[in-house]
């Protein structure tokens, strides 16, 4: 009797990793391995992708969707295709599907936005960040998505960085506390877990990415993709902390940066990337490139891009986010690794790193999207999490023209209040960059509750809410039948380069809207923004109060339940606040240091 064909090794689930990881490369051809090092955008991931080159992972770029509004269950349809189409390979190897979950599954419409990091380094609540995680890795994974692309853990150096709102805060400690999202995302590891090994817990968690390393929020002047000078010894001591508290977690991937270290680019620096992160830290998982990284190491970006590749590989880059060019990637390769150019030694340590974070992920076993998920995206208990959140987040900047007279918390059954400003009743402001595009919109972009919503659902049932995105002259002629204005003022939504900003001043005439109101009126200033921006001397003489509210996302009530008093305030800068560009960079551990506002400022608004 002929018995039936044992499987694979790789095949077998309780068999041990390395022992899968080890049986599955020793099958593989140079194709297939260059494959698994190629990470293309979804437009280009057609079945012939995957059939003819193996491709190892798709990602989709901010604002790249399936079709506009698309759903968790449109998402899970197109990712489950291409799975399907990668299963059907020869091997039968799982694809990981990665997207910038940054703030929630934030590209998807109806999911529970967040607010974004920079919020979050205010609350000093490492436990909410990783339930925060958790509730993420479950939308995400409703929708397909094995991979988050987070946490970020820049330590910020300074605001004018166009990626400030994704940094925890200035402080390498407080950032470190911060990475309790990689648990979140992925599950805490057991105590007896390897250090620098990757972990994911089950399937109803994600692939987490700390980014990037290293040194990106410490460029000169803030210059996103910039340079970042210091020593190793300051690197190791303000940068790379985060990334010990990552590594110990068993977070999974590390993204590079597109920065530079003393003029050297980070994609192509084997000391950084090799050396330091994965021989002297000990990291097991895999380094994934940045969007067109590789380009990036040329100039004009993508020429001699052959020589790119091998400089960035031999780095120690082990999965490339191409992510369109991928024929000439993979002939380039291909080429290098014939020439000896780049070792086989070196791919053979790059897929190793890809398959073993694929076998912790339990993509093998569960290579689908999980429908009975869907019922957690934007669910109550989501959503009421993201209002813990942003209530634990404002930070009270002043309180009463007059410290013995405290102007809030206000009187919610007020007869008539007057609520204003460009920011008082658009959902995409509130969110910011990275949602639902790269830059972010404006207006009703998704599902959703603004201030003004969460305003009119709080107040007394005779409490009448005058809203004018502009005040009118006339209506500011009545200053008298009102007893008090809420003004939201900000930024408009941005991401990297073009958040950049030399003079960090309120958009939209922002300072004159506040003056005009808070002269006539007795006002509270709402200030939606990604980072500290200038305060003008008028608008902190004439306003009552000034609260930091950052990007909170899409649970506005947050905000009403800690101006009506419900809640106090418990924010804390995360950043120190400056009094005028020209002071910047900021440093609290310099004896020169003279903020407006210092790092770790906050006010309550309940009484002593």
């Amino acid at each position: 009797m002929v018995g039936k064909e044992e499987p694979c090794v790789y095949q077998t689930p309780d068999a041990p990793v390395e022992a899968r990881v080890q049986d599955l490369l020793s099958r593989m051809t140079l194709p297939e391995k260059i494959g698994q090092m190629t990470q293309i955008e979804r437009t280009v991931a057609s079945p012939a992708a995957f059939r003819d080159f193996f491709i190892g992972s798709v990602l989709n770029a901010g604002g790249s969707a399936p079709f506009e509004d698309a759903k968790s269950s449109d998402w899970a349809d197109m990712i489950d295709g291409f799975q399907r189409s990668a299963l059907a390979s020869r091997l039968g190897i799982p694809i990981i599907y990665g997207t910038d979950a940054v703030h929630g599954n934030n590209n998807v419409y109806g999911a529970t936005v967040f607010c974004h990091n920079i919020a979050l380094g205010a609350t000093r609540d490492a436990d909410l960040v990783r339930r925060i995680g958790a509730a993420t890795a479950l939308e995400a994974r409703a929708s397909g998505v094995h991979w988050a692309f987070a946490p970020c853990v820049a330590v910020l150096g300074d605001p004018r960085w166009g990626r400030s709102y994704e940094c925890y805060g200035e402080d390498p400690g407080l950032v470190s506390e911060m990475t309790s999202l990689v648990s979140g995302l992925q599950g805490e590891p057991p105590v007896e877990h390897p250090n620098g090994y990757p972990f994911v817990a089950g399937s109803n968690k994600v692939v987490a990415c700390a980014k990037h390393f290293v040194g990106d929020g410490g460029t000169d002047k803030g210059v996103n993709e910039g340079n970042t000078i210091a020593s190793y010894e300051d690197l190791e001591k303000i940068h790379i902390p985060p990334y010990l508290k990552c590594l110990a977690q068993g977070v999974s991937t590390v993204m590079a940066s597109y920065s530079s270290w003393n003029g050297s680019n980070v994609h192509s620096n084997y000391f950084l990337l090799t050396e330091v992160l994965k021989e002297k830290l000990g990291f097991k998982g895999f380094i994934v490139s940045d969007w067109e990284g590789l380009d990036r190491l040329s100039d004009p970006w993508g020429s001699n891009y052959r020589n790119c590749v091998q400089t960035a590989v031999n780095a120690g880059i082990d999965m490339v986010m191409v992510p369109f060019k991928y024929e000439q990637f993979i002939q380039d390769m291909t080429d290098l690794v014939e020439s000896g150019e780049i070792p086989m030694a070196r791919v053979n340590d790059a897929v190793e790193r890809i398959l073993r974070v694929k076998f912790v992920a339990g993509l093998f076993e569960h290579p689908l999207s999980d429908r009975s998920l869907l019922g957690t995206v934007g669910c109550k208990e989501h959503r009421e999490l993201g209002r813990e959140a942003v209530r634990k987040s404002l930070v009270l900047l002043k309180n009463g023209k007059h410290a013995d007279k405290p102007f809030l918390p206000l009187d919610r059954n007020a007869k008539r209040i007057l609520v204003t400003g460009t920011h008082a009743d658009d959902l995409g402001y509130q969110c910011g960059g990275w949602t639902k595009t790269w830059f972010g919109l404006s207006g009703r972009i998704t599902i959703g509750t603004t201030l003004l919503d969460a305003l009119k659902a709080a107040v007394g049932d005779n409490t009448e809410v005058v809203y004018e995105k502009t005040p009118s002259k006339e209506t500011l002629a009545l200053n008298e039948g009102f007893s008090y204005a809420i003004v939201a003022v900000g930024e408009s939504p941005y991401a990297e380069t073009k958040g950049d900003s030399s003079e960090l001043i309120i958009p939209f005439n922002g300072s004159d809207i506040v003056t005009t109101v808070a002269e006539r009126i007795p006002t509270l200033v709402m200030l939606i923004s990604g980072r500290p921006v200038v305060l003008e001397p008028t608008v902190l003489e004439k306003t009552e109060s000034l609260v930091a509210a950052w990007l909170p996302g899409t649970e506005g009530q947050g905000m009403a339940d800690v101006i009506f008093g419900d809640y106090d305030f418990e924010g804390k800068l995360p950043v120190s606040w400056f009094k005028t560009v020209e002071h910047l960079p900021l440093n609290a551990r310099t004896n020169s240091y003279d903020p407006l506002f210092p790092l770790g400022f906050g006010l309550s608004s309940k009484p002593v």
